[in-house]
């Protein structure tokens, strides 16, 4: 089993050499999965019920009836966040995935990754786009139709292709985590697939009773001139302020009153060649607040479905060709001491034949559809060549 060794907030007595414990995978989510998952990670010991609390002296490494714990590995799909909202959610193209995994780990020797076929040289086919370039501004164009309507403020539409492979696609998978800027650079698998990630952006991470979450909205290349557009952009600063804004919503859900408060706003951060731009809205989490009431809150993403985030979904659903899979969906660590669970922007899944990628961008009325499409190739490009890459 694949062990995300590249996450934050696995204890340094447990990175070196992890064991798998237990793990659930979950294929087909209803509305109660967060519960579900918070239940069993609570039965192994991990301290999900209420996060407000400060971590305990020594809770690291706790030991329970199934054995000494580090802490678990955590992916969540985007039609599990939709789900978890009662909105509707396209089928994945790599159904193989699970929409829920979760996998506990106990210090020991880990086991080598399965691969999904077996080894040969590596090899990347033809990427093959689930829509053309026209049909994704077609899309691009018919949410703008929708912002004008009144029905939305801003979406997110994400584009997805797939490649056939041959080799370990675990092994490929893993150099995501190299890419510069990847804060959740990591990879887990299960029987037959994989998903890596290479994403700088938090979707929420929690520390001692401070529960924090990172939106990242506006993208420019990586170069002088792309960092003065970028600060410069009356588009991109007011589409993020829109993100930043619903953050603060959702962590006020779950916060006490008074403490939800943004302590950076459109901070411009690099990821593999490109400026992208950053705030971070944190709080203090209110008494008795468990894991499933935080993802209620803030699971999907606001920077990933748009606000008001229930009619961008509907929107999404009804422009996007094919589902998202574990993309724009929730990976990362939740361990005694606080839990980090990253965004899934800049994500690539295998099934046995086929890689896929995801990737997109918020669409508001000022939004050109030419330069949308342009701005998701360019998100997706580093993934593809890391990928390709012998």
């Amino acid at each position: 089993m694949s062990v995300p060794a590249g996450l934050p907030g696995v204890s340094e007595g447990c990175r070196a050499h992890l064991s798998e414990v237990a793990r659930v995978e979950w294929r087909t989510t209803g509305p109660g999965w967060a519960a579900d998952l918070e239940a069993f990670l609570a039965g192994h010991g991990l301290p999900v019920r209420d996060l407000s609390r400060a971590p305990a002296d020594g809770a690291a490494g706790k030991s329970t009836a199934h054995g000494p714990v580090c802490g678990a590995a955590v992916l969540l799909s985007a039609a599990a966040g939709a789900r978890l909202v009662g909105a509707p959610a396209r089928p994945s193209p790599a159904p193989a995935v699970p929409d829920v995994v979760a996998v506990v780990y106990g210090p020991g020797g880990a086991p080598r990754p399965p691969s999904p076929r077996p080894l040969s040289p590596w090899k990347v086919g033809a990427w093959e786009p689930s829509w053309s370039v026209a049909e994704h501004a077609a899309a691009v164009t018919a949410v703008r139709e929708a912002i004008g309507r009144g029905d939305v403020y801003q979406v997110n539409v994400v584009g997805h292709a797939s490649a056939p492979y041959l080799g370990d696609p675990v092994r490929a998978l893993r150099r995501l985590g190299s890419v510069p800027g990847a804060r959740y650079g990591g990879v887990l698998a299960g029987a037959g697939w994989a998903v890596g990630c290479a994403s700088p952006e938090t979707l929420v991470a929690v520390s001692g009773g401070t529960v924090r979450t990172r939106p990242i909205k506006g993208t420019r290349p990586a170069t002088v001139r792309g960092r003065t557009e970028l600060l410069a952009s009356p588009k991109e600063r007011a589409e993020h302020i829109m993100i930043v804004d619903l953050e603060r919503n959702d962590l006020a859900r779950v916060a006490t009153t008074g403490s939800v408060r943004v302590e950076t706003l459109f901070a411009v951060r690099e990821w593999a060649g490109l400026w992208q731009a950053e705030s971070e809205v944190v709080a203090d989490l209110r008494p008795g607040t468990g894991l499933a009431a935080l993802l209620a809150a803030v699971f999907p993403g606001g920077s990933v479905t748009g606000a008001p985030k229930l009619a961008a979904l509907d929107v999404v659903d009804a422009v996007e060709r094919v589902g998202r899979g574990p993309a724009m969906g929730g990976f990362g660590w939740i361990g005694p001491d606080g839990l980090d669970l990253g965004l899934t922007i800049r994500t690539a899944a295998a099934d046995p034949e086929r890689l896929h990628v995801w990737a997109g961008g918020g669409i508001t009325w000022g939004s050109d559809p030419d330069a949308e499409v342009a701005e998701a190739a360019a998100k997706a490009a580093p993934v593809k060549a890391v990928l390709s890459s012998c």
